[in-house]
């Protein structure tokens, strides 16, 4: 395993930047491409009750698990370029919340199932959903610490092949056995093993050497305290983004929560591809704020907005045109009873690619704060955002169904964009008058 990690590692000078680049959008790309068609897929293997609760089970309640397992780190270690804390103290941390994540969907779901809210069945496969996020949490932490050592494109390598083996083995016993249970056991199984042989092997592999294993006395409670708002904040992000679908599940059937789930799947590639541009500049945005080039950190602001603000233009314009073409080839692919569960709701699909545009902007301006280390503006917007998705999102799925979640999601997502582009529009312009003022 030695010698295999470190074939996995070496690159060098300007092809190693080469290869971050490379790597980083094929392993987005991989983990867009699974996110987005694994629920259609199900649907169209076991069926829509059973595509609607992998579909909650993956996109929404395993990836709510995973941000109590992620705890909303990943940001402040990729721009810890003055190594304030070591990987051992990150790494320490994540496994505490880790498990408390395992632990909250465990008591959760028995819970769901005890007073008959979901059954045994259900329950089981979003446990199993669960688990497999929280150890792609775990991963996290590794691959945030390849980020901040400058291996970028060891990030990349660990999200292709992970998604890949688990995707696979996922299928294979989905096809082999109709059990939508057992197929979820074994993505389980096949994520942990893809944990140890791409992320765990090759940090260890000493070929990074300013990666620091021991976690320091006190550390770890200095460092809880500097992310714990920012775990809140990420939290409430992802309750935010997921409002309409929890509002799905919990007013309406599995069905229609898997439907409306695949008409959510292009906004995991419009996210995805916002990260990717966004991501390899965190560093430099990092390095231009702590040394007050603001010039150098406000023509990259600009150049990042306008790249995602032109991709959701285009977004849009392709659903408006071909939207309801595409949906009805996969009404096609799912089979006659299918016809009209998906075209009927093309409005609410160009709806929901808008918000996703929205929301990618507000992810810029979002890790613009965290870089400003404005962690409490970042808590408040989103405690704002939360209250209000906590009031209309019933509501509005009760009243109108597929298209009331759609107005719902994309009415929240304008709501971050607008309110984190203002506070760091705000912090920014301070920081140029403090500079001049010096």
């Amino acid at each position: 395993m030695a010698e295999f990690a470190k074939r996995f590692l070496i690159y060098r000078g300007d092809h190693r930047e080469r290869q971050n680049v490379i790597w980083n959008t094929l392993g987005s790309g991989v983990y867009a491409l699974a996110s987005m068609v694994l629920a259609f897929i199900v649907m169209r293997m076991a069926g829509e009750d059973e595509g609607g609760i992998f579909g909650f089970g993956f996109s929404t309640y395993g990836q709510q698990m995973f941000i109590v397992a992620y705890f909303g780190i990943r940001p402040f270690h990729i721009t810890d370029g003055r190594q304030e804390y070591t990987f051992g103290d990150y790494r320490r941390l994540r496994r505490l919340t880790c498990g408390a994540a395992a632990a909250a969907a465990a008591l959760h779901l028995a819970a769901m199932a005890l007073f008959g809210a979901y059954s045994a069945h259900k329950a089981a496969v979003i446990f199993l959903l669960a688990a497999y996020k929280v150890i792609d949490g775990y991963a996290d932490v590794y691959e945030s610490e390849f980020q901040r050592q400058g291996s970028l494109y060891l990030t990349g390598k660990s999200n292709t092949f992970r998604t890949v083996l688990s995707v696979a083995v996922f299928l294979i016993t989905l096809q082999g056995t109709g059990n939508l249970t057992a197929a979820s056991l074994g993505a389980v199984l096949a994520q942990a093993a893809g944990v140890l042989l791409f992320d765990v092997s090759v940090i260890r592999a000493g070929e990074l050497p300013d990666v620091r294993f021991q976690a320091e006395r006190g550390a770890g409670m200095r460092l809880l305290k500097n992310t714990a708002l920012l775990f809140v904040s990420v939290f409430l992000d992802f309750y935010v983004f997921s409002a309409a679908k929890y509002a799905i599940d919990g007013e309406l059937t599995d069905a229609v929560s898997g439907y409306f789930n695949i008409l959510f799947m292009p906004t995991s590639v419009i996210y995805l591809a916002a990260n990717f541009v966004i991501r390899p500049f965190l560093t430099r945005l990092t390095a231009f704020w702590n040394m007050h080039d603001l010039g150098g950190f406000g023509k990259i602001r600009r150049q990042i907005g306008l790249v995602i603000g032109g991709l959701t233009v285009l977004a849009v314009l392709g659903a408006l045109i071909l939207g309801k073409p595409v949906l009805g080839i996969m009404e096609l692919i799912l089979g006659e009873s299918y016809r009209g569960s998906l075209t009927s709701h093309w409005m609410a699909f160009v709806f929901i690619i808008l918000g996703g545009g929205l929301y990618a902007l507000a992810n810029l301006y979002y890790y613009l704060l965290v870089i400003m280390r404005r962690q409490g503006c970042i808590f408040l917007v989103y405690l704002a955002a939360a209250a209000a998705a906590w009031l209309l999102s019933p509501a509005l799925v009760r009243r109108f169904s597929i298209m009331g979640a759609a107005v719902c999601y994309v009415g929240l997502m304008a709501a971050l964009a607008v309110g984190f582009g203002a506070m760091q529009a705000v912090f920014f312009r301070r920081e140029k008058e403090a500079e001049y003022d010096r």
